[in-house]
């Protein structure tokens, strides 16, 4: 009698939790998703008087709603009402998660209508860059003392860096300078190498200047190599590729042949090629044929380059670009060589690519007992359901 009470009992529990899972969504839930809805649809007006009503019923969602009544309220032009609902929402919830994304409309609001925030007075960094950057369009020269202050002073390196973003958008001449300062080794490393960062990302003219201006000075190689990447970050090819044609330390022209391979320069990566005489250099230019997909200049070497390394180098990198681009090509390139070191260089590429098909048909057909067993070795490692298929074909012969 006990066991069947409480099985009876047990029953019971399992069935309530199944209730629970399953029970529809509140009230008040239903609501506040339908008041979203009319957020999504756009529809300003209704929005704000749904997300209204959930305000004043005490909802769960209270806060959410109050956020999200000041936002269609923004949206409606009624920019007073939003503000007076977002200090509404710091007065009833100063808790809530939604706090922080209400000060941010605040900050959007108030410059709108004209009435800069002042960034001193806003402990959030990620505020205070806004309300800054809002400064900078209405009033620069108040905005530049407060971020050479955060750039000088002990803020997070996210934070400075934002800043220096701030100052490299600016088309102010007192912004420029500050910046090309600091760009020129007036503050600490760190922070040269940032602003040089800020000042590619803008692009625009003026700032690729003040980087050729800097690259020129008596700069480190590690803040000339930055600015190299910052002229590829800024599409600057033409400085690029001067600078690999020109530049007399052999590490700085080859961060540029890098970067003219990043831009997928193809054109005067082969200038280059044709005209440069260090080994190493002409090395890097392969390399970056290989970064910039550049597979029929690579072929083009690994056929008729006179120096057997730099044909050595073509081919690996031809390996390295896969077998879906370059299989084939290396399969002819094998049928047609004579000299055993190359063609065992082509087998190599054939195996980092786990190309096993043509390793395999070369295993079988080749007469050379050398290559073959250099072609069987490399099955051998490879872990594919071919390769171990002709592992044992071998194995039973």
């Amino acid at each position: 009698m006990k066991l069947t009470i409480l099985r009876s009992l047990l029953v019971s529990v399992l069935a309530l939790g199944v209730w629970a899972q399953e029970r529809p969504a509140s009230a008040s839930d239903a609501a506040y998703n339908q008041a979203m809805k009319l957020i999504d649809d756009r529809q300003w007006q209704a929005a704000a008087a749904a997300f209204d009503n959930l305000a004043k019923q005490a909802s769960p969602r209270a806060d959410a709603s109050l956020y999200w009544k000041a936002y269609a309220q923004n949206k409606l032009g009624r920019r007073d009402e939003a503000l007076a609902s977002i200090a509404e929402l710091r007065k009833s919830h100063p808790s809530s998660r939604w706090v922080n994304d209400a000060s941010a409309l605040e900050v959007e609001i108030r410059q709108s209508m004209g009435q800069p925030v002042s960034p001193e007075n806003i402990a959030d960094d990620d505020l205070k860059l806004m309300a800054l950057n809002g400064l900078m369009h209405s009033d620069p020269q108040r905005a530049l003392p407060i971020l050479q202050k955060i750039i000088a002073g002990p803020q997070s390196p996210k934070l400075k860096e934002r800043a220096l973003f701030i100052l490299a958008q600016s088309s102010s001449p007192q912004a420029r300078q500050i910046l090309g300062d600091i760009a020129r080794g007036s503050s600490n490393p760190d922070l040269q190498r940032r602003a040089i960062r800020s000042l590619a990302v803008s692009g625009n003219k003026e700032n690729r200047q003040i980087m050729t201006e800097v690259y020129n000075s008596n700069a480190a190689p590690e803040v000339k190599k930055e600015i190299i990447r910052g002229f590829m970050i800024s599409g600057d090819k033409e400085r690029i590729g001067a600078l690999a044609r020109t530049e007399k330390d052999p590490a700085l022209r080859s961060e540029a042949i890098r970067q003219l391979g990043v831009m997928g320069d193809q054109a005067t990566l082969s200038a280059l090629y044709a005209s440069e005489t260090s080994p190493e250099l002409r090395k890097e230019i392969l390399q970056a044929f290989m970064v910039g997909g550049a597979s029929d200049r690579l072929l083009e070497a690994a056929n008729n380059e006179k120096d057997p390394e730099l044909r050595k180098k073509a081919i690996q990198l031809l390996g390295v670009m896969g077998r879906g681009k370059t299989g084939d090509a290396l399969v002819q390139l094998y049928n047609k060589e004579t000299e055993v070191s190359i063609k065992k260089h082509v087998l190599n590429a054939l195996f980092i690519q786990g190309n096993a098909k043509p390793l395999i048909e070369i295993a079988r057909k080749e007469q050379n007992a050398d290559l073959k067993r250099e072609a069987v070795q490399k099955l051998s490692l490879m872990k594919s359901p071919e390769s171990t298929e002709y592992m044992l074909e071998l194995l039973n012969k």
